[in-house]
């Protein structure tokens, strides 16, 4: 059976297609708390890239599905590389792109901090290249899809990625995500003590107020937002 997450175009498929834009969805392999998998990142990350593609010309890349997880390391299961390591990786596949001149990086965990950084080089050197969605096109999301809790609030594994998968995948939630909320609005020093320190059934969120249509409107929303990313990349292809 065909996995659904990973992209099927032939090498024919892409040259006829002659996209100038590659997107490369970025998840991770981390804790969740008890309702939600391991690869709740990735499959959020290429949800929306799949989106993405399937509304404008851009290559659709496999995703990367291990990243910066080293605050979720107390938890069983949870898996990362270093930041250093995710940085060569997204260079690497920059630089051996055959046909787009341009690399946008849809992200969809919040520990992947050098992201950032690996665009701002990019970009610094004159190579195209976008990280998405940003905190506003996120923001822009919630409010369209109506979402309850905040951003700061709903950290992980609450309202928004229950929503999404709920939409997408709801075969993969367990049950028990109706109780699983936890408060932890204070994380200040959530760097250096990691999640372990602020919640012990790794919910930082109100996953009890998820619906499948809040995840359809999320999912609506960032593939319409995309738009912008796409024209700006246009002015450097």
């Amino acid at each position: 059976m065909i996995n659904p997450l990973l992209p099927t175009a032939t090498t024919t498929d892409e040259r006829q297609r002659d996209a100038q834009v590659a997107i490369l969805p970025v998840g991770s392999f981390e804790q969740h708390g008890d309702h939600l998998p391991l690869s709740t990142d990735t499959i959020i990350a290429t949800l929306i890239s799949q989106s993405i593609a399937d509304a404008y010309p851009v290559m659709l890349l496999p995703p990367i599905t291990i990243s910066c997880s080293h605050e979720h390391a107390a938890w069983t299961g949870t898996v990362s590389i270093s930041a250093r390591t995710l940085h060569a990786v997204i260079t690497d596949v920059h630089d051996s792109l055959n046909g787009p001149n341009a690399l946008v990086i849809v992200n969809a965990h919040g520990g992947n901090y050098v992201l950032s950084n690996v665009v701002q080089e990019a970009s610094a050197t004159g190579r195209a290249m976008a990280l998405y969605p940003t905190r506003e096109d996120w923001q822009e999301a919630r409010n369209a899809a109506h979402l309850t809790s905040s951003m700061h609030e709903d950290m992980h594994a609450g309202e928004i990625e229950t929503s999404i998968l709920l939409h997408a995948y709801p075969q993969v939630i367990r049950p028990g995500y109706e109780n699983a909320d936890h408060a932890a609005d204070d994380r200040r020093h959530l760097l250096t003590q990691g999640m372990h320190a602020y919640t012990k059934n790794g919910v930082i969120g109100r996953p009890s107020l998820a619906t499948a249509e809040k995840g359809k409107a999320v999912l609506d929303s960032l593939t319409a937002s995309f738009a912008h990313v796409l024209n700006l990349l246009a002015k450097h292809c």
